[in-house]
């Protein structure tokens, strides 16, 4: 007999720890101001419920706040001491701490993923790159980048919607702590936690202008990305949108990362410990609605083993709760977006035409938002769509190999080179597929951890640069 689930009683997180406005401006120079742009909605996308209205900066108010990040940058943080800087630093991660239920709440609300990814994972991380870039402010010196090295000044940061509070983390973190200003763009679809950053950078008597938060979607990036008093571009999204970026920057003096698209393999030998590795798999793609740019969307095991490895993980999705995202039991939240949701949907419908077998968790997907059940697809062959483009939903590809061999083939066998998971107990195999998988990153034997002081990055279609780490700052000095 199959043993009946086990019911949880609900268990909603209070909205009422976080005030919501009606509407907001733009964070410049210190201040909320008026945008003279249009205004937009932002949607809970678990009930379609408009949270608020937000100004979409034009490029008159983009060189507004680029002006303020310059004056900043001449007047105030340019001199400030590494000390200092560190000190500011500090201030913000102890603030984010002190607020993270708040934060996490928003995020939720503003995003649609889990109460519990956002309380325990982009809230901690986010503040933890804060106090890791603190500790670095005044020790750039013993970094290896020479016994002085410079700030480039003014940095334009475009940020996506998967981890808003956590890229936004990323991005302005080391750019302070080097001694450079920011102008930082939001994605459209989660500006709200952004905002309330700018209410830490107030708290904790961050100098005007030295972080500036200019809200809208592709014009206003576009605008800051092309002005021409910016000094470093750092862009996380889309590789389309990176290219463009990168052919908007070429010829000019501007310092460029990029970190773009994934679709990455994590492969499973047949020593490989199942149970370890299934809930290895789970995180590795059903994290975040799958919304994570280094999700495991490709799963490579050894035939021996994919039979067990598969029937394993269907009896574990069938576990994962799909629901509200304030619920502190939710294991799937809603897809951030009605186009990602069309995206996801054509590209599965896409696999099923291609002759792929498809299995959805059984669930039942709420009336109202943007759901899509925990889906994976065996019979796929590397020719498949869904083996080759990024889905970035809640959607898993399994192939299968032979040899150690034509798992590296098969690994390396896409555009992308961002991230990869190695699941065996031989150590030595483990270092050959690390040095043979051309990824920036390789977990083994786990999958989607991170830390501040680890770089992040890729390589080809993937973006280049590094974040976090020592690297992480270089792209923030001149050391060239």
């Amino acid at each position: 007999m199959q043993p009946t689930p086990f019911e949880y009683a609900p268990a909603p997180e209070s909205r009422a720890v976080v005030d919501i406005a009606s509407s907001y401006g733009l964070y410049i120079d210190g201040a909320f101001v008026d945008g003279t742009g249009r205004r937009f909605k932002t949607v809970n996308p678990a009930t379609e419920e408009v949270l608020a209205e937000v100004a979409e900066a034009s490029g008159g108010d983009v060189d507004r706040a680029v002006k303020a990040a310059r004056h900043a940058y001449n007047r105030v943080w340019s001199k400030t001491s590494g000390r200092d800087r560190g000190k500011y630093l500090f201030r913000i991660a102890r603030i984010l701490q002190e607020r993270a239920r708040e934060f996490a709440v928003l995020e939720t609300l503003d995003n649609g993923k889990p109460i519990k990814e956002s309380r325990d994972v982009d809230i901690p991380l986010a503040a933890a790159h804060f106090f890791y870039h603190a500790g670095w402010a005044d020790k750039l010196s013993y970094a290896g980048f020479g016994s002085d090295p410079k700030p480039l000044g003014v940095a334009a940061q475009v940020i996506p919607w998967n981890f808003p509070l956590l890229m936004l983390a990323w991005k302005i973190a080391p750019a302070l702590a080097a001694g450079n200003t920011v102008v930082l763009k939001p994605a459209e679809t989660t500006p709200l936690t952004a905002l309330l950053f700018a209410e830490v950078c107030e708290q904790a008597d961050l100098p005007p202008g030295v972080v500036n938060i200019v809200t809208g979607a592709g014009a206003t990036g576009q605008a800051l990305v092309e002005h021409a008093d910016v000094d470093k571009v750092a862009f996380t999204g889309s590789t389309e949108v990176g290219k463009a970026i990168a052919r908007a920057v070429a010829g000019t003096r501007k310092r460029l990362t990029l970190e773009l698209g994934g679709k990455a393999a994590n492969v499973i030998f047949d020593d490989a410990p199942i149970d370890q590795a299934v809930e290895g798999i789970v995180r590795g793609i059903f994290f975040n609605q799958g919304h994570v740019c280094c999700a495991g969307s490709r799963l490579l095991v050894q035939e021996t083993v994919a039979d067990e490895v598969v029937e394993r993980l269907k009896r574990r999705l069938t576990t994962l709760r799909l629901g509200d995202p304030m619920d502190k039991n939710t294991d799937i939240g809603a897809i951030n977006s009605p186009e990602q949701l069309e995206r996801i949907r054509t590209l599965t419908g896409i696999g099923e035409e291609e002759g792929a077998t498809r299995w959805s968790a059984p669930c039942e997907l709420p009336d109202r938002g943007y759901w899509f059940a925990p889906t994976l697809f065996t019979d796929v062959s590397q020719a498949h769509r869904i083996a080759r483009d990024e889905i970035f939903g809640p959607v898993l590809s399994v192939l299968t190999f032979r040899t150690p061999d034509e798992a590296i083939a098969k690994a390396n066998n896409t555009p992308y080179g961002l991230s990869a998971g190695v699941w065996t107990e031989k150590g030595s195999r483990i270092l050959r597929m690390a040095n043979a998988v051309r990824a920036g990153v390789v977990w083994a034997n786990t999958f989607n951890h991170f830390d501040p002081a680890s770089p992040f990055g890729g390589y080809k279609e993937s973006g280049f640069g590094r974040e976090g780490g020592r690297h992480g700052l270089a792209a923030y000095l001149d050391v060239a």
